[in-house]
Formats: C-alpha cells, sequence, structure tokens
C-alpha cells in the first residue's frame, strides 16, 4: 500500500501555513495551532483527572483515565513522543491514545508528562520522571476499588524508549511490567536503514515527515548531551533484554524509525521474550498523533487494547 493521502494533504496546508509566517517564531506557532486544529478527543464514557506525582527532580504532571461504566480490570502507564524535547499531555498521542485504551481495555491509564530534554535537562531526567510515575501506579495509584490489576506500561517512538528503559530498571529490584506497549519505537542509535521499495515511497514525502540521520543525531546529543558512549537505557535496544514481559509493537509501514521497531523484535525475539508486532499499512511515524478517521489509528489502538486484555490472563510478575 502506498502512503496514504492524508499525509500529503495535511503536510502540504502546514507547509503552506508556515510559508506565510514573518519569522521562525511565528512558523512555529503556525504548526502548534495547525496539530491543534485536529478535533480533540472526548467521550462522556471515560473520567479524565489532572493529577501530580513526586518525582527525583521535582514533581511530574500527568493525566489519568477510566472508564465510568465497569470495573478497572488493567492498569496502563503511557508516555508520549516527541523526539524527547516535544510533546505534552493535550497531544492526540497522549490523550486520545490514552482515553481510548481506558475505554477499549477497561483500563486505568496514567499519562506521564515527563521533563522534556533541553539546553540543562538531558539523560536521565525524562527517564527518571517516567520511572518515578511508574513506581506511583505500582504502589499508590490505582483506585482504591480497584485492587491489585496487572500493570503495563508503554509509550509512542521517544516515549516507547522510555518506557522500554523503565520496563528494563523495574526488573532489577522495582516492580516488573506484566506487559510493555511500544508504537513505533525509537530505541537504537543509529538507526538501521529502511529496505527498499519503501525507502523509495518515503522518499516522496514532505521532509516535515521524516527521520534523516541528521536529525536523528540532533534529538540523540539533545537527549543524552552526547553521541558516543550512550547508557544502556538511554536508547535501550543496546540494553539486556532478556526476562522482559510480553512486548506489542505497533509500526508504521513508512517511517525512518521503522528499522528499529523491526530490529528490536529480533532482539527481543532472540532473548526469549513474548513480541507481537503490528503493521500500520500505509502510515507515517506517528500515526497516532492525529485524530484522522483512519482505519490502520482504529487497528493500532485495537492492537494495543487487545494486548492489555491479554494481559489480565497471565500470571502476574510481581
Amino acid at each position: 500500500m502506498p502512503v496514504n493521502p492524508f499525509f500529503g494533504e495535511y503536510y502540504g496546508r502546514l507547509r503552506e501555513a508556515m510559508a506565510s509566517a514573518a519569522s521562525e517564531q511565528e512558523a512555529r506557532a503556525v504548526a502548534r495551532e495547525f496539530g491543534e486544529r485536529q478535533k480533540s478527543w472526548a467521550s462522556p464514557d471515560v473520567v479524565v483527572e489532572d493529577i501530580t506525582v513526586a518525582g527525583p527532580h521535582g514533581p511530574v504532571p500527568a493525566r489519568a483515565y477510566r472508564p465510568v461504566h465497569g470495573r478497572v480490570t488493567v492498569a496502563l502507564l503511557w508516555a508520549h513522543g516527541g523526539g524527547f524535547m516535544a510533546g505534552d499531555l493535550d497531544m492526540p498521542e497522549a490523550h486520545m491514545v490514552c482515553g481510548e485504551l481506558a475505554l477499549r481495555a477497561e483500563a486505568f491509564v496514567v499519562s506521564v508528562d515527563y521533563r522534556l530534554a533541553n539546553e540543562s535537562v538531558h539523560y536521565p531526567v525524562p527517564l527518571d520522571d517516567v520511572h518515578a510515575a511508574w513506581n506511583w501506579l505500582c504502589a499508590d495509584g490505582l483506585p482504591d476499588e480497584t485492587g491489585r490489576v496487572p500493570t503495563a506500561i508503554g509509550g509512542a517512538s521517544s516515549g516507547a524508549a522510555l518506557a522500554l528503559a523503565t520496563a528494563l530498571r523495574s526488573q532489577d529490584g522495582g516492580r516488573p511490567a506484566d506487559a510493555l506497549l511500544l508504537a513505533y519505537p525509537h530505541a537504537h542509535f543509529p538507526v538501521p536503514a529502511l529496505e527498499e521499495p519503501t525507502a523509495a515511497e518515503l522518499s516522496t514525502q514532505d521532509a516535515m515527515a521524516r527521520f534523516t540521520p541528521g536529525l536523528l543525531e540532533y534529538l540523540v546529543r539533545n537527549y543524552v548531551g552526547r553521541i558516543s558512549d550512550l547508557p544502556a537505557d538511554a536508547l535501550p535496544g543496546a540494553a539486556r533484554l532478556d526476562g522482559l514481559p510480553p512486548t506489542h509493537i505497533v509500526l508504521s509501514e513508512y517511517d525512518d524509525l521503522r528499522p528499529s521497531g523491526e530490529l528490536l523484535k529480533r532482539q527481543l525475539d532472540e532473548a526469549g521474550v513474548p513480541v507481537a508486532t503490528f503493521l500500520a499499512e500505509g502510515m507515517l511515524h506517528g500515526h497516532l498523533n492525529f485524530t484522522a478517521d483512519l482505519p490502520q489509528i482504529e487497528e493500532s489502538l485495537d492492537f494495543f487494547a487487545a494486548a492489555l486484555g491479554e494481559a489480565k490472563t497471565l500470571p502476574s510478575r510481581r
């Protein structure tokens, strides 16, 4: 399947809007506003509450989601993407995804607004924030009437790297996750090359939809502070992966980061970790950050909801 025409239309309109901006600052504001034009997610069947979690670097904002009807049967901590340097609780990849998974899987879902990497914030601060939210969720965060339920961790893109790294941390004397949900993860540096003819099709897309080697190098340097001697849990495809819980990976078909997710799948297979993947055909990186009526978004959410359902049937790892 070729790239879905939705993306060409979206990025074309975005580029036209940004071209009319008088300055770089105004262009960024236009891009932000353009993203916010997508329909907002809301459901009368999900209760949403903004909360704060204590962390080693100060309070960590978070947002909790729970279905109005029925009993919560599983919990999930979710970390949005944004290259370690962007994103928030309101982006569809956080707000819509968490609300939909709460509804579809009868789940208590917490979205964590970890500190973003910048000139003064680097690894391990974002990871510490996610890890603190995970410890809180497992120890104190579940609603009183919920009782003990399977608890999963997940995230998208850079958030998937943070989720994977947190799952690895939690194995060493912490509270191990019962499932791991990763959307188009950025788990390696450098990232393997995309195979042809997928690369040829992706090359026709707008540059704003691409992760070039130069951009990936910039993102890693901004996050870690360097591009050599990287800590194993910074880009955790370099870490020892055995002992992780069942892992479910969503891949975007046309994505410069797809080879990272595919390599991670092979690594988990080799380490003896149960792993399943879903390929969202025709999708670019970050397809869960759009609220368009695309069947692949629905299928990706259903894949993750089924993974949470599967976690309910497995023995607890605690």
